[in-house]
């Protein structure tokens, strides 16, 4: 859980797992279930855990290890049933008390800050916002929003197991030198 590399590509997913990425997340906003299904093949193959972002078919039909849904998507029963590991979002406590309880094995928690990947997303929480939600669950808590490895080791120290990139996904070697100097 330490490193979720959020990707839209086979060669950016292999960099990142190069560099000490753990879980590789496929992202492809607004295609259509059979291109995630296409543009994910070979995504098995990484020694990484393979997640499929926001689509229950796909990551079914890829054979992944798992799908992460944001807080309006749906899916999270079926995936559940298919024994798929599920993340859920969230931007505070309560959301988070939510996804525990719907059976979730982590959280994405944030937008920790301000994020150009995501332009709808939710005002940033800060690191506090993040520290509250992690005291608030007894399941792992993955900081999104914002991250590098100049602010990894802070999410680190807030309490969250791991962090999620986008734009960093192929500076993962550095990600995990931050994240490992905030475990000393």
């Amino acid at each position: 859980m330490r490193l979720h590399a959020i990707v839209q590509d086979l060669e950016t997913a292999q960099a990142a797992v190069a560099g000490g990425a753990t879980v590789v997340q496929l992202r492809l906003k607004n295609v259509s279930t059979a291109e995630v299904v296409e543009r994910g093949r070979g995504f098995r193959e990484l020694p990484a855990t393979f997640v499929v972002n926001d689509d229950v078919e796909a990551a079914v039909r890829l054979d992944a290890d798992g799908v992460h849904l944001g807080r309006t998507d749906e899916g999270a029963e079926r995936a559940l049933r298919e024994r798929l590991l599920l993340g859920l979002s969230a931007a505070g406590v309560v959301e988070a008390w939510e996804a525990e309880a719907r059976g979730a094995a982590y959280v994405g928690a944030g937008p920790v800050w301000a994020t150009p990947s995501k332009v709808d997303a939710d005002p940033a929480i800060g690191l506090e916002g993040l520290r509250e939600i992690c005291a608030a669950v007894s399941i792992p808590v993955v900081a999104i929003g914002g991250i590098d490895a100049s602010n990894a080791g802070a999410c680190m120290s807030a309490g969250a197991a791991g962090v999620a990139v986008i734009r960093a996904a192929r500076d993962a070697g550095a990600l995990i030198a931050a994240i490992d100097d905030a475990a000393r």
